[in-house]
């Protein structure tokens, strides 16, 4: 029997030195192209989140939002996009955060959850953990209750995982690559 995030991770590709020289990108392009992968993908995280209290997935900017949707879809919940600055029309809350190779700011419409909603934040990938610190930051800001985050990959080296833990949100990730 395969694990499956050993099978996840078999299709993750690795592109070296994109955006930028020295970074290893992990890209997520194949496992969204093959419908059986991105559908051991998605039961993974459908399975984890069934049976827990979950009023909302988020989903950061801009692969969180393929993976969020769709689970929001199978768990019957809406879904929140945290957008990169500057992408949404209506009244915002926003927040600047450090990445691995520069800084950026995401924003969230204010009304986009009540208080007291518990709240799954989803993306991609964890690298320096500045991305899902500042739309952990900005559900709190609006009452929401960020029960966990989740990501198909870690790159514990840029020591993200470990931020986000040491914050107190659990983390869960399907796979990691040493060495970013």
């Amino acid at each position: 029997m395969i694990n499956p995030s050993e099978y996840i991770k078999e299709h993750i590709r690795t592109v070296p030195n994109w955006p930028q020289e020295g970074v290893m990108f992990r890209d997520i392009t194949p496992l969204l192209q093959n419908p059986k992968v991105f559908r051991v993908l998605i039961d993974m995280f459908v399975h984890r989140y069934m049976d827990q209290k979950i009023d909302v997935i988020a989903g950061l900017d801009a692969r969180g939002f393929i993976i969020g949707s769709v689970l929001a879809y199978e768990l019957n919940l809406g879904f929140v996009p945290i957008r990169k600055k500057g992408k949404l029309p209506f009244h915002t809350v926003s927040e600047e955060y450090e990445l691995e190779y520069g800084s950026a700011t995401v924003e969230l419409h204010a009304d986009a959850c009540k208080k007291g909603e518990r709240v799954v934040l989803i993306d991609d990938l964890i690298a320096t953990g500045g991305t899902m610190m500042a739309g952990k930051k900005l559900l709190e800001r609006l009452g929401a209750i960020v029960v966990e985050g989740a990501v198909i990959v870690d790159l514990p080296e840029l020591g993200g995982s470990k931020l986000i833990k040491e914050s107190g949100l659990p983390l869960f990730t399907v796979c990691n690559f040493d060495g970013h």
